[in-house]
């Protein structure tokens, strides 16, 4: 029997748009959830992580953005405004969610789930989550979207 407790399908996440999402809607998706922010200086791998989700296929395969102002106030920019930026600088259509907290105490519940495996250091840390919502895999944010390392765990899980 599927165990919710140890999955992100348990969690829901605000939209930008304020509506709450539950993340059991990406059941049988492998997912690359990564907390991203506007005026971080790894901000072109928003780019990157566009391609990914085009090469490696919308069907099995999905990346989350969640904007976070946690490290070093990168992320100044709030709602709309934040999904704006990643349409028009850098050709983002994967979902970007609600800004969050994604470390400490204010923590979103889904980030301190994930940050069991691994506490994000820094903005553009990225989990791999398998089908069944388990984190298996994470990156740090130096690991460029477009790594053979990324793409060959993705493939495996796919």
């Amino acid at each position: 029997m599927f165990d919710e407790s140890k999955s992100v399908h348990q969690f829901k996440v605000k939209q930008i748009n304020g509506t709450e999402r539950n993340l059991s809607d990406y059941k049988n998706k492998v997912l690359l959830i990564v907390n991203i922010a506007s005026g971080c200086g790894f901000a072109p791998q928003l780019k990157e992580l566009q391609q990914l989700q085009e090469e490696m296929g919308a069907e099995n395969f999905e990346i989350l953005g969640f904007p976070s102002n946690d490290f070093g106030r990168q992320e100044p920019l709030e709602g709309q405004a934040i999904t704006t930026f990643c349409e028009i600088n850098h050709g983002v259509k994967f979902p970007v969610f609600s800004k969050i907290m994604v470390r400490g105490e204010q923590a979103h519940p889904l980030f301190k789930f994930l940050t069991q495996k691994s506490t994000p250091r820094w903005n553009f840390h990225k989990y791999l989550i398998n089908k069944d919502g388990e984190v298996v895999d994470y990156f740090f944010p130096f690991t460029k979207p477009l790594s053979s390392k990324i793409k060959k765990k993705i493939q495996r899980l796919i």
